[in-house]
């Protein structure tokens, strides 16, 4: 018996290289699918990756990227896990969608991100 593979399936440490790094830095407006709104600050990738755990310490790795976009799979210790996407359709404006679990409870969400000024 022979098989054929491309490779090791091999999930990587998440970086700030590639994708996340085409986003501008500075206030943002996330809308979500059903309708509210929040606005964020983007100073760091981590900020659209973990929109629901926060700044809490996870392990990230990156499970798929492209030149558009980049899926992210996180474990909180002691808060839950998540799976987030962002699609960069622009420097300013970004698609995100992500599912998990935090702290017991499950959540799905989906976004559309835009660049709206400097942090304040």
């Amino acid at each position: 018996m022979f098989l054929a593979v491309d490779g090791p399936a091999v999930a990587h440490r998440a970086s700030t290289q590639g994708v996340l790094t085409q986003i501008e830095r500075g206030q943002w407006l996330l809308k979500e699918r059903l309708g509210s709104e929040r606005k964020i600050c983007f100073t760091a990738p981590v900020n659209f990756i973990q929109i629901g755990h926060g700044n809490a310490p996870c392990d990230q790795f990156v499970i798929g990227q492209d030149q558009r976009s980049t899926t992210i799979s996180y474990t909180c210790s002691g808060h839950g896990k998540g799976r987030t996407t962002v699609t960069v359709e622009t420097p300013r404006l970004v698609k995100i969608e992500t599912q998990g679990v935090l702290d017991g409870a499950p959540f799905e969400q989906e976004y559309e991100a835009r660049r709206i000024g400097a942090c304040s």
